[in-house]
């Protein structure tokens, strides 16, 4: 797996050293939410084989090949790619006749909206789910309607606009559970990412947290560990062979993620929400938030 990780300031600063004028990108601001999509016919360059730090979905009308982790995809017909942007890949135009459109959105942004948390238990934007959907004639109607909508509403002055690219962007991704999205056969899987598959889906099993009276169970690296029956130094490091993250830093910004859902909405306490997180002093959890947030949970919770 190539080490190269390229960031949403990478993708530009690339975009506009090509001379491409695809979108603007001067509202990006690192650790803020954000999204942007753009239509394809300006993207005939040929991508460089990197893993990335945001999410990116392609609505491909034209023929092209995806150079995906060990595998080659050729498009030839209309469909969508979900890629994991823990695997890297790249992009070969066929012929200059392309359309469709592509998205990108950070961790932030998908964290960030309650309307995405359902699909974070599904394959979407997974390692070991295959990135290609094929599209029927009347699925790429369906495609055109919502990613047309996604790029008008960005372009415009609608005060409400965010909230509808959210139910739009939604739109796209059950399009593609409804199309069914194929996992790899688990025995053509590497080991560690079969491992991962197994922490990932015990850690967002837990999510979310519907009352104080049944708080989170697996709460370290060395909880999960106990549960997959293996040990704790092989859990970390099939996570980070995978993610380049650690198993510990994996479950804390989930763990923070959700805090904010609880605070923004339920009318729970902080004592309350730091206690069903698993944390055995409001002043832990306090601190804990203080660090991801660089604002105290009151304030947070005082902003909605």
């Amino acid at each position: 797996m190539s080490d190269q990780l390229e960031t949403i300031e990478d993708y530009y600063r690339r975009v506009r050293n090509n001379q491409i004028k695809m979108f603007d990108s001067d509202d990006f601001e690192t650790g803020k939410s954000h999204f942007n999509v753009s239509m394809r016919k300006y993207c005939s360059f040929k991508s460089p084989y990197n893993r990335r730090d945001y999410y990116k979905i392609s609505f491909i009308i034209g023929k092209g090949t995806f150079q995906y982790g060990h595998h080659e995809l050729y498009i030839d017909r209309p469909a969508l790619f979900f890629p994991s942007p823990n695997i890297p890949y790249s992009w070969e135009c066929d012929g200059d006749l392309q359309e469709g459109y592509f998205c990108l959105f950070n961790q932030e942004f998908f964290n960030g909206n309650t309307e995405f948390n359902p699909f974070k238990k599904t394959s979407l934007f997974k390692e070991w789910s295959k990135p290609i959907v094929f599209l029927t004639e009347e699925q790429t109607q369906l495609a055109t309607l919502y990613f047309e909508q996604m790029y008008k509403l960005n372009n415009s002055a609608y005060p409400f606009r965010c909230s509808s690219i959210k139910s739009h962007l939604a739109s796209v991704m059950h399009l593609a559970l409804e199309n069914r999205v194929d996992d790899i056969n688990p025995s053509e899987l590497p080991a560690n990412i079969r491992l991962y598959r197994l922490f990932d889906e015990l850690l967002n099993k837990q999510f979310p947290l519907d009352s104080p009276a049944y708080p989170l169970a697996l709460k370290t690296a060395s909880d999960f560990a106990d549960h997959l029956n293996v040990h704790v130094n092989h859990l970390n490091s099939s996570v980070k062979s995978v993610t380049h993250l650690t198993t510990t830093q994996i479950i804390k910004e989930r763990v923070f993620e959700e805090s904010k859902n609880l605070l923004k909405y339920t009318n729970w306490d902080i004592a309350e929400i730091g206690y069903t997180l698993g944390f055995d002093q409001p002043s832990h959890f306090n601190n804990f938030f203080k660090k991801y947030a660089e604002v105290s949970p009151l304030k947070f919770k005082n902003t909605f």
